[in-house]
């Protein structure tokens, strides 16, 4: 074949592979949620698209991170009067802030604790009343069962997506880390607490008796604060749009597949279910050259290397004198340091040190001269860190931070320091030198790197998979236990146990009655013989 019709073929080929993508490509309805959570959806998003599905987005009025016009995906906006923003975020950071570097009594921190409910309460009221606003629009509603989607992907933080996919009967699918109810794994699989710590225990897969009692104790404030504070005002919604008859409880335990963000690297392990499918790591990928500004600064970093901090989306600045003490440490250091930095700058700047208010993170943690990453301990960040082999000092600040970085921890790839103690006896620095002149924590985050990296499909092409099968087979019931219907007293078998417990005590109780009725009758004749 000569070669100018070579060519002609190979464009005729790929202009018919193209149609057939785009004319046999999926319609997927995505329920996002906010902040660091929507980063990696979008990651999502753009994947699929790529790969010729058409993508519309729910999103507020008011909404943080998700924009209103993508090439990627087309956006359906809700008109809402509140939102989960900054303005929500900032002050229960900077309480958490104060409360972790000590500067506050025992009353104030009972008092955050109980604000820390309200607000958990008060976000998720937020969202039911976002799902009341969908429900009662007609015309969107109309226009959404017209769409006629094949699945509906939703991060079931919130609960929107969730009654969503029940209101236009269509399949389900998790980006899953959190639901409303805690972390994923406790609404779908087996849950031993003797060696799974709940989030928020601080604790490792190894406990002592103590340690479990703690344990169990959190399982139970988690348990409670679903049942009493969250899941009634998801329940509300279903009992007006659907009935009392259908269970809020029992639609998120229900969904077809569950894309855990998890790698069992850096997760401790534990049992699973036939549809959860694990994706941890899905948004790393091979480092890409850094802007020139960046890569001119990290070069003249010499052999010292570069170290990169960042509290990642949530905290926009940390208090003055704390940042100050920090740039002092960095000052004394031989390092260059990047530091993702909004607000003043810190008056102890040292001319080794780049604020920036935005880095391409990837390409910064895949840069060979990255020797240290200091961070806040969010899940992205740190499955980045794995995937490069960076080693992590860690300064948590709430919600599942601390148990992050402690499962790093007892892997040898991170050191913790919590805030308290970052502002005395140059313990910033000391942490600092420790992981960067310890060369165990590089090896072992090197190490878990390999194992990451180690696997015969990557977690991107494993979520694309599974999403695309659940839109060929229209849901993905095969895989679903039947466990969620069950009521918690059969799902655990107390009436079982209680059913046997009886019929044995009868048993005895039978037995021992005929005993003694038969030795009261051999008594009385005993007695008449004598």
């Amino acid at each position: 074949m000569p070669p100018h019709r070579n060519v002609t073929f190979l464009l005729f080929f790929s202009i018919l592979l193209l149609f057939w993508r785009i004319c046999h490509g999926g319609k997927i309805l995505v329920v996002p949620a906010e902040g660091s959570h929507w980063v990696n959806m979008d990651i999502l998003i753009k994947a699929l698209h790529s790969r010729g599905h058409s993508v519309d987005v729910v999103r507020a009025n008011k909404s943080w991170y998700i924009k209103d016009d993508s090439p990627h995906y087309k956006t359906i906006t809700v008109p809402v009067t509140e939102a989960f923003n900054h303005d929500f975020v900032n002050p229960i950071l900077k309480r958490m802030i104060d409360i972790e570097r000590g500067k506050t009594s025992l009353l104030t921190i009972a008092g955050l604790l109980s604000e820390l409910s309200y607000t958990m309460i008060n976000l998720q009221r937020i969202m039911c009343k976002m799902a009341t606003i969908i429900f009662e629009d007609k015309d969107l509603m109309n226009s959404l069962k017209e769409s006629e989607y094949d699945l509906v992907l939703t991060d079931p933080m919130i609960g929107v997506g969730i009654m969503l996919a029940h209101a236009l009967k269509l399949p389900l699918v998790y980006n899953v880390r959190w639901v409303t109810s805690g972390e994923g794994h406790l609404a779908v699989a087996p849950s031993p607490l003797s060696y799974i710590p709940m989030t928020g225990s601080k604790l490792s897969d190894k406990m002592t008796f103590m340690q479990r009692v703690l344990n169990q104790m959190v399982y139970v404030i988690w348990k409670v604060q679903d049942a009493l504070l969250v899941d009634p005002q998801y329940q509300a919604v279903c009992d007006k749009f659907f009935g009392p008859e259908v269970r809020y409880s029992d639609l998120l335990r229900g969904a077809d597949l569950w894309l855990m963000r998890v790698d069992f690297v850096f997760e401790f392990p534990r049992p699973t279910m036939p549809n959860v499918v694990y994706m941890g790591g899905f948004q790393c990928k091979p480092a890409e050259p850094l802007p020139e500004h960046l890569e001119e600064f990290v070069q003249s970093s010499g052999e010292h290397g570069v170290i990169f901090m960042s509290m990642g989306t949530f905290v926009s600045e940390l208090p003055a004198d704390l940042t100050n003490e920090m740039a002092a440490a960095f000052a004394r250091l031989p390092q260059k340091v990047i530091w993702r930095h909004t607000g003043d700058r810190p008056a102890s700047l040292g001319n080794n040190t780049l604020l920036v208010d935005w880095m391409p993170q990837n390409d910064l943690l895949g840069h060979p001269k990255m020797k240290l990453f200091v961070a806040h301990g969010g899940t992205n960040g740190l499955l980045e860190a794995i995937y490069h082999g960076v080693p992590v000092l860690g300064l948590p600040l709430f919600s599942d931070q601390y148990d992050n970085l402690l499962r790093l921890k007892e892997r040898g790839g991170a050191k913790i320091l919590t805030l308290n103690a970052v502002d005395k006896d140059d313990n910033f620095l000391k942490a600092i030198q420790e992981v960067l002149n310890e060369p165990s924590y590089r090896m072992n985050m090197q190490r878990l790197s390999r194992l990451h990296r180690d696997t015969p499909i990557k977690p991107m092409d494993t979520a694309l998979f599974w999403i695309e099968f659940v839109m060929r087979h229209k849901g993905a019931a095969h895989l679903r236990t039947e466990s969620y219907r069950l009521p918690w007293y059969s799902y655990h078998s107390v009436d079982v146990v209680l059913f046997l417990a009886g019929a044995v005590l009868l048993m005895l109780c039978t037995i021992f009655l005929s005993i003694r009725c038969l030795y009261t009758t051999m008594c009385k004749r005993k007695a008449k013989r004598d």
